[in-house]
């Protein structure tokens, strides 16, 4: 589901100006980069803080022009919540907008038409004067709208290329160099080989690194959430000790009985042990037919829907490998909690001494 929210709109690899904020289209060659080994294509981008206005609404936002390829290398027909994937429609320029930031301009995508919203950029190398606006403003209408993650929807906005640099006044300059990797390459493999034809000046950054809190939470994660079960399996255990004893306790009468007929302490502490592990285990046995039932039921009858998300479930996998670890864990707890409550309670008790 990460990747999926976070890759998705971040291509494989991004390239940026090291020492500035933009690059000229003939500092860097996109031939020789799409000749690397494993790029399978390359697009130039532009990026820019801007605001946008709908009616009386304001709101702030990160503007990215692309090229048609970025839909591709994004996805963004897959993400689209409703509306059309597409930078042009009826002729004229046009944008993609995240849901949430739509929202915010208490705008819609209507069944007839396209809303249309003003972008306010600040004018390049302008000297503040009394009566001028320090802003360059455009209009352009609304094609779609999108749905990744909760920071792409909340703050970003897709228009033409072209159209970018003519509000940010920009000929030949860009921010980012977009690339998407062939599929059986490693990410890191070709940054490695991109970092030394482009050296010093650029900075080369994965999809993994860019979001690299992200992926780190998510794989830690996993690890987390077992040790959390394990404190719980391990609370649980007490039911089993407390149950264990207040059996011997009610039994008490009868062990001098078993005794008298030829059982020893060893006979008796496997009964005892015994006992532990049948209620244990029917536990066990319980909790994974409730559990996978409850996994399958939202794989395929999908009972909870994220929200947001255009009916789309909370995504769930069943992994055996996490339920052999999961019943490995409770069956080591479950012995010893079966083991050492036994053997400390029969341990020196007097009414399982002979009687002279």
């Amino acid at each position: 589901m990460v990747e999926k929210l976070y890759s998705d709109f971040d291509p494989d690899i991004t390239i940026r100006n090291a020492k500035g904020k933009t690059f000229y289209e003939n500092q860097i060659n996109v031939k020789d980069i799409e000749s690397v080994s494993g790029v399978k294509t390359s697009s130039l981008g532009l990026e820019e803080v801007v605001v946008l206005k709908h009616e009386k609404k304001w709101v702030n936002a990160n503007l990215i022009g692309v090229d048609a390829k970025f839909f591709d290398v994004a996805k963004v027909s897959e993400h689209m919540v409703d509306g059309y994937p597409s930078l042009q429609v009826d002729g004229k320029d046009a944008a993609v907008i995240g849901a949430t930031l739509l929202d915010k301009l208490e705008g819609f995508i209507p069944s007839v038409g396209y809303e249309n919203i003003s972008i306010f950029s600040p004018k390049r190398d302008m000297k503040i004067r009394l009566g001028k606006s320090p802003f360059a403003i455009s209009r352009i209408e609304i094609a779609g709208r999108m749905n990744y993650n909760r920071e792409v929807n909340a703050e970003f906005i897709l228009v033409p290329l072209n159209f970018a640099q003519k509000l940010l006044s920009y000929d030949s300059e860009f921010s980012v160099v977009f690339i998407d990797i062939k599929k059986g390459y490693d990410n890191e493999d070709v940054k490695q080989d991109l970092k030394a034809k482009l050296g010093a000046d650029f900075e080369v950054k994965t999809n993994f690194e860019k979001n690299e809190l992200i992926y780190k939470t998510s794989q830690s994660e996993k690890v987390i959430v077992i040790i959390i079960l394990l404190f719980v399996f391990i609370i649980a255990a007490f039911t089993l000790v407390a149950a264990l004893t207040m059996m011997f306790i009610e039994k008490k009468g009868n062990l001098g009985t078993l005794q008298a007929i030829g059982a020893d302490k060893s006979f008796i502490f496997k009964i005892f042990f015994s006992e532990g592990l049948l209620i244990s285990f029917k536990g066990i046995l319980i909790g994974l037919v409730l559990g996978y039932g409850v996994c399958l039921s939202q794989i395929y009858g999908k009972l909870l829907i994220m929200p947001n998300s255009a009916d789309e479930p909370f995504p769930m996998r069943i992994s055996f490998e996490d339920g052999f670890l999961i019943i490995t864990l409770v069956s080591i707890i479950s012995i010893l909690a079966s083991y050492l409550p036994a053997k400390y309670l029969l341990r020196g008790d007097n009414l399982l001494q002979k009687k002279d």
